[in-house]
């Protein structure tokens, strides 16, 4: 019998696959527990479109996403940070401070996408920042710590 999982099933498949199964362990399990529906013809054309649909979604939302992660790549984003008489910064360029910095330059990114490349930032300086924008898209920042006056 053929069945739609909607869930991943451990030695079976992931949600969305189209598997082959017993009757009796889809009807008796697979179907009532909400792990799958049953793979009717028309149920799976159904399943087929929407399958085509996200990926269409999908392609759509990776092409966004990597115009926006070019727009920030070209962008050198200058974080203010105190420093002492030897130019040392007290403690580090962090995360937030480049988030902050990006959405002052009009990008919305969260503080959690972003990873800072290069080893502490503890001199003023130009450094490398990585910034998540969508699924497997990465912009790749250049960020400035200058002296906050």
């Amino acid at each position: 019998m053929k069945i739609i999982l909607k869930k991943d099933v451990a030695n079976l498949g992931e949600a969305g696959e189209i598997v082959e199964v017993k009757t009796g362990y889809a009807l008796n399990y697979l179907v009532p527990q909400g792990f799958a529906i049953i793979g009717t013809p028309s149920a799976i054309r159904q399943h087929e479109e929407t399958i085509r649909q996200r990926a269409h979604k999908e392609a759509k939302n990776i092409a966004e996403a990597q115009a926006y992660a070019e727009k920030i790549a070209s962008s050198l984003v200058k974080i203010p940070v105190k420093v002492n008489e030897d130019g040392k910064i007290y403690g580090s360029v962090t995360p937030a401070q480049v988030a902050d910095a990006l959405v002052a330059a009009g990008f919305e990114v969260d503080k959690k996408n972003i990873e800072i490349v290069s080893e502490d930032v503890k001199e003023l300086g130009v450094y490398d920042a990585k910034v998540k924008c969508y699924k497997g898209v990465f912009a790749d920042l250049k960020f400035e710590a200058v002296a906050a006056e």
